[in-house]
């Protein structure tokens, strides 16, 4: 089987099993057999695959058949222009969430605090993009495996401490805190496409029943742990900013940022 052949037959078997984009997940799943890049695809057309290599593409293009999310098949995502780790023991981080970070960017802080980590995508790009002091919390020390060893590989210095949201975290001690908090209402859970539904951890997915309770929790914890002034910056769920912003009344400051689709993706507000 050739290059070009596997990528055909890749691309027909995703296309029939209703994967979206299935040609350009075909190509980036051969990468990962081939251990290459994908201009090399098309450099090398004609080239023969190995026994091994198209044992590797045919359990990977079921794997993704079957509902795997391609990230955690390749182990790999992109965020802020960096590649991450990510299993399936952390959320995908999507490009949404660099919102959060271009928010906590514009307002500046010594001392960040990142709320239910995950991947440690955010922690590790303010560290990196800020060369301030990053501490990151996750109640899941599968999670926190995976940020630490991402911080490491990209030499982020950020400090990890496994928690329940801010229980664990002193009065007054920091000037900026984010967090991407699970928003999804538990009632949405069966309208969710499967790759969500059956493969993204159901701690960074789920906020209740009505997909605002950790936000509750977040805000009222909040104003204990961050000094006079300081921020708070959340993504927003898909119809989240009205009951978000409602919890935020006698915060200064409050703004609502979309993302490039016009949908409102991240709240920022100032402790009073």
């Amino acid at each position: 089987m050739t290059v070009q052949t596997a990528l055909l037959q890749g691309s027909k078997l995703l296309e029939d099993a209703a994967v979206i984009a299935p040609r350009l997940t075909a190509e980036v799943l051969l990468c990962h057999a081939l251990d290459c890049e994908r201009p090399y695809l098309f450099a090398h057309s004609d080239r023969e695959l190995e026994e091994v290599e198209w044992i590797h593409y045919g359990r990977y293009l079921h794997e993704r058949m079957q509902g795997k999310p391609t990230q955690y098949i390749t182990g790999r995502q992109e965020f802020y222009g960096r590649e991450f780790r990510v299993t399936p023991a952390v959320f995908i981080p999507r490009p949404e969430t660099e919102g959060v970070v271009q928010a906590a960017l514009a307002v500046g802080a010594r001392r960040i605090l990142d709320v239910g980590t995950g991947s440690g995508a955010l922690a590790v790009t303010l560290a990196l993009e800020t060369g301030t002091q990053v501490f990151a919390l996750d109640i899941s020390g599968d999670a926190l495996a995976v940020a630490a060893e991402n911080a490491r590989r990209l030499k982020a210095p950020v400090a990890f401490v496994r928690g329940d949201l801010l229980s664990a975290v002193a009065s007054r001690s920091m000037d900026l805190i984010v967090s991407n908090p699970p928003y999804v209402p538990r009632t949405d859970q069966v309208g969710l496409q499967r790759e969500v539904r059956d493969w993204e951890p159901e701690l960074a997915l789920y906020g209740g029943e009505s997909g605002l309770d950790v936000y509750a929790r977040l805000v009222e914890d909040a104003a204990r742990v961050l000094r006079p002034g300081g921020w708070l910056i959340m993504e927003l769920g898909f119809q989240s900013r009205d009951g978000v912003a409602a919890m935020l009344r006698g915060w200064r400051e409050v703004k609502i940022v979309p993302d490039l689709a016009g949908i409102p993706r991240v709240i920022a507000a100032r402790l009073a």
